[in-house]
């Protein structure tokens, strides 16, 4: 039986991950180790709460970690006036990437182009500034049809990627609802697992089904499994695989 792993090398799993540092309980000194942890692993990115980005953003200076944070979040349902102000200083601070939560309440009302005004507000100030928009729909809230509309939304403002949850909900990334959102956007919109992408099985499964990210708490462990399995020294005490979406978490 061919093995997935196979065929990605450490940086194609590095690059795959954003470092999740958002649960509300965390203090400095986590945060701090958190980026240094994402800089030493060489993620794509650290996700870190608004209030951390110029922290982050002095940690992780002149390496090919980007700064990330959250917009809207964890509900959707601030003003879109309110997330244009979270993204300018989200900006200022030195963010590049922005992971917008949606009006879940207007998609569920049927009012989709206030879904799309919302996010293409805050796309426009984000790729004004060089920086890219990842749309969280929150799927747990949501019936399959209102995630493809969610989709053509987010598509239609411009956005970069569609993702799944925010970490905090009841239920996180599904393997039916990551063939469902890269069915139903354009290539050149990227989808974003989160939620229960905990193990590197889970995240090699994900990046299977066409997943270029993934938020992620435990990127130590899954970075530590790849470089064991891949050097032949894994053993009994390497972490089990995990399925995505078995663990909302906090990512």
């Amino acid at each position: 039986m061919n093995d997935p792993l196979a065929k990605y090398s450490y940086r194609d799993i590095a690059k795959a991950i954003d470092h999740s540092l958002l649960r509300p309980e965390l203090d400095d000194a986590f945060v701090e180790d958190g980026c240094r942890l994402a800089l030493e692993y060489d993620v794509a990115s650290v996700c870190v709460r608004p209030v951390d980005v110029a922290r982050a953003r002095e940690i992780l200076a002149g390496s090919d970690v980007a700064v990330g944070t959250v917009i809207g979040f964890p509900h959707g349902s601030h003003r879109t006036e309110t997330k244009l102000l979270e993204a300018r200083q989200a900006l200022s601070d030195g963010a590049t990437e922005l992971d917008m939560v949606i009006d879940i309440g207007a998609l569920k009302s049927g009012r989709d182009e206030d879904v799309q005004a919302d996010i293409a507000a805050v796309v426009t100030v984000a790729h004004e500034g060089g920086a890219i928009v990842k749309v969280i729909f929150e799927n747990a809230y949501l019936s399959d049809e209102e995630k493809v509309r969610a989709c053509q939304a987010a598509e239609a403002a411009g956005a970069d990627f569609v993702k799944t949850s925010t970490g905090f909900a009841a239920s996180g990334a599904t393997h039916e609802d990551l063939m469902l959102m890269r069915r139903s956007v354009s290539p050149h919109v990227q989808v974003k697992a989160a939620g229960g992408v905990r193990s590197l099985d889970a995240l090699v499964a994900v990046m299977e089904l066409g997943v270029s990210r993934a938020g992620a708490t435990q990127t130590k462990a899954i970075l530590d499994d790849f470089r064991a399995r891949k050097s032949g020294t894994a053993g009994a005490d390497s972490p089990q695989p995990v399925a995505a979406g078995s663990d909302a978490g906090a990512y």
